[in-house]
């Protein structure tokens, strides 16, 4: 159900074939998503299937949440974070499993571990030049309730089995970049991009690196946030918080990369910036038409050019269904898919703080023929789901 007049005006603008948003660097094709049907009308991709890397047991951790995925070596890796119960608490460890064909996993290992003394790590994603794996880890000094930001450090393996000492992950001066690392690096036109949040608070700024390995030489971008409206009480509580948070990017057709973040603000729309200069300059973040249950997305590019978009398209909170939706041009998305809807949903098994039902904080990556996306299914189950590239490149 829709809760709030903002999300209304979305569904009646994306049902009713309003124009396009201005300043947008993308749109999305009028009735795309149909509100008041099951799964909001998307079909499954034939030969879709979904796997499970990591389910909780009474035995076990049963909070897990921020599932990334990188191929290395002919393998398939995921990392996510992983607690007793709850999330963002203190006992939160950096997991991560592998797997040859992507749909049996080994047992999760530990990458990065709890922290002591309020410290806690989080999952920060991958990176790899081909030879070498980088995994990142973000931490936080005070914790992530204390709000007042961390830092990404990184470890290095050459196999995915033994790896570094962790570092800090420096900028072209040199020194530690002061803030964590959204999970979600892509390489444009020979460049290496992502966004830090950066301290104190959270504030979201574009990088860029020419440095292959992606844990030196980042640069920020220019790149002005949107204002926060300070009328709201929540807004002036997270007043460290940008708007802007969480981004993902895809390469658009004409050349310009473009990242795509979830809004704060409560308009279960994602919101965009572009830049033409290879991440130097970027234009400042505008409301697109493409829903969103606010949550972290995941984009990217299609070996045929054909730009993605992972997420909930879901004009409310509810982040499901998880969907894949696909452009030709990176301008106007047009057909999308479902990964999972409800009726795929398994029950929720065990409490935990801010655990709920849907599928949380999607990442993908292309590898053996298919789009793997991985995700936190109730912040309990880390699940894979394939899609045949041949199912979705024609589109």
């Amino acid at each position: 159900m829709i809760r709030n007049l903002a999300a209304a005006a979305a569904a009646l603008a994306l049902t009713a074939g309003a124009a396009p948003y201005d300043a947008a660097p993308y749109d999305v094709t009028p009735g795309l998503f149909r509100v008041g049907e099951p799964d909001l009308g998307l079909k499954a991709a034939p030969g879709t299937e979904t796997f499970t890397v990591f389910a909780p047991s009474e035995g076990s951790d049963k909070f897990s949440n921020g599932v990334a995925l990188v191929a290395f070596k002919g393998r398939l890796y995921a990392q996510w974070q992983s607690s007793a119960r709850d999330e963002d608490s203190a006992d939160t460890w950096v997991a991560y499993a592998a797997s040859d064909d992507g749909r049996t996993w080994g047992a999760p290992k530990a990458l990065a571990p709890a922290g002591q003394g309020g410290l806690m790590r989080s999952s920060g994603g991958w990176w790899t030049d081909g030879e070498t794996l980088v995994a990142y880890a973000n931490v936080w000094p005070d914790g992530f309730q204390s709000g007042a930001g961390g830092y990404a450090e990184y470890r290095t393996s050459r196999d995915g089995v033994v790896w570094s000492q962790a570092r800090r992950v420096t900028g072209a001066d040199g020194l530690p970049v002061e803030g964590v690392i959204e999970q979600d690096p892509h390489l444009i036109d020979g460049r290496v991009m992502t966004a830090f949040h950066l301290r104190p608070g959270m504030i979201a700024k574009p990088f860029f690196t020419d440095d292959p390995l992606g844990v030196s030489g980042w640069t920020q971008g220019r790149m002005e946030n949107l204002p926060r409206d300070a009328s709201n009480a929540a807004a002036a509580h997270e007043r460290r918080l940008s708007r802007e948070i969480e981004p993902s990017l895809f390469r658009r057709v004409d050349g310009c990369a473009v990242m795509v973040f979830r809004d704060e603000e409560l308009s279960f729309r994602q919101l965009a910036s572009e830049s033409c200069d290879r991440g130097v300059t970027w234009t400042t973040p505008a409301l697109t038409a493409m829903p969103d249950a606010r949550a972290k997305q995941s984009a990217g590019n299609l070996p045929g050019g054909a730009a993605y978009l992972v997420n909930a398209p879901n004009s409310d909170r509810p982040r499901l269904p998880l969907a894949v939706t696909l452009s030709s041009d990176g301008r106007v998305f047009t057909h999308s898919f479902r990964l999972r809807g409800q009726g795929d949903l398994q029950p929720l098994r065990f409490p935990g703080q801010y655990k709920r039902p849907g599928y949380h904080y999607p990442k993908s990556v292309v590898w053996n023929g298919a789009l793997w996306v991985g995700y936190a299914a109730n912040k309990e189950d880390v699940q894979v789901t394939r899609v045949p590239l041949r199912a979705v490149e024609a589109r």
